[in-house]
């Protein structure tokens, strides 16, 4: 029930800024705001989500829990949503995440109300190796087969590869 109040909400409360930052500045100005606030937005998005990767990937380099850096990452890419979608609501919504100290706030704030039964990553002995079928044999090879010789190899006699 939350998620329609929220679709009805957020347009009604862009319309009414819209129409308020409209009638005190104007239409053109009003609509290069708009238009600046996304280019902007865009911008830090990127150099945000430049960061976030990075610190993801320090995550799994060092086997730590990549929870929180995949969660900036989310709100780093929903930032971005939301100052691509025309508003003065969405952008503030949407530059506020781009604040590390707002997404972190956000971050601790739904960990409190997520239960995580369990985490692991990767095999609990680092020097174990994947099970494997005993009737496989994992092996390369090399056609030593020359050029001059046909396609089909002749048949008249032993191959010299094996005993009789």
């Amino acid at each position: 029930m939350w998620l329609f109040a929220l679709f009805i909400a957020v347009p009604l409360i862009e319309i009414a800024l819209f129409i308020q930052v409209g009638g005190a500045i104007g239409l053109w100005p009003t609509l290069a705001i708009v238009v600046l606030t996304a280019i902007v937005g865009t911008q830090l998005m990127r150099a945000q989500g430049a960061l976030a990767m990075s610190q993801l990937r320090e995550s799994f380099g060092q086997l730590n829990d990549p929870t929180e850096p995949l969660a900036h990452g989310a709100m780093i890419l929903f930032s971005g949503a939301l100052l691509l979608t025309p508003g003065f609501f969405t952008d503030f919504v949407g530059f506020s995440l781009l604040i590390p100290a707002v997404r972190r706030a956000v971050y601790n704030w739904v960990r409190a109300r997520v239960q995580v039964q369990s985490f692991s990553m990767g095999s609990q002995n680092p020097h174990a190796r994947p099970p494997q079928d005993e009737d496989v044999i994992d092996a390369d090879f090399t056609d030593v087969t020359p050029e001059n010789q046909s396609k089909h190899p002749r048949v008249d006699g032993p191959s010299g590869w094996t005993k009789n």
